[in-house]
């Protein structure tokens, strides 16, 4: 196991809890949600505060997401002792339609670059003979 290898869950996992934060830290509208009482409180697009509450959930929901993908990532990690290729592909399926859509609006990129980490440390050392 490689140094990068123990670095790419970490970072992951650190995104994950940046999302966390900036889903309650950034202009929300966590009160107008529980005010509403949570069931379709977002879906009339015509709403004074819809793309707060949108950026809300976006931002925990991919929190979720990141924090899957990362706690997943350690476990495969320990269990085999290598990480998996698919780490970096699915960071990448992320955080490459959001670079081309958003860029550089998003933190996507950090996707991108952790993507590439995860493939390079997914990479099995050449053995010499």
């Amino acid at each position: 196991m490689t140094a990068l290898a123990r670095w790419v869950p970490r970072l992951i996992i650190a995104t994950a809890l940046l999302h966390f934060v900036w889903a309650f830290a950034q202009p929300h509208d966590w009160v107008g949600i529980v005010g509403d009482g949570f069931f379709m409180t977002n879906v009339d697009v015509t709403a004074p505060h819809y793309f707060a509450r949108e950026a809300t959930v976006w931002y925990l929901a991919c929190g979720v997401a990141m924090l899957a993908i990362g706690t997943l990532a350690r476990y495969a990690l320990r269990a085999a002792g290598r990480l998996p290729a698919q780490v970096g592909w699915y960071l990448l399926a992320l955080g490459v339609p959001m670079c081309v859509i958003y860029f550089p609006v998003t933190g996507s990129w950090a996707l991108v670059a952790i993507g590439l980490l995860a493939l390079a440390a997914s990479r099995r050392p050449v053995r010499a003979s």
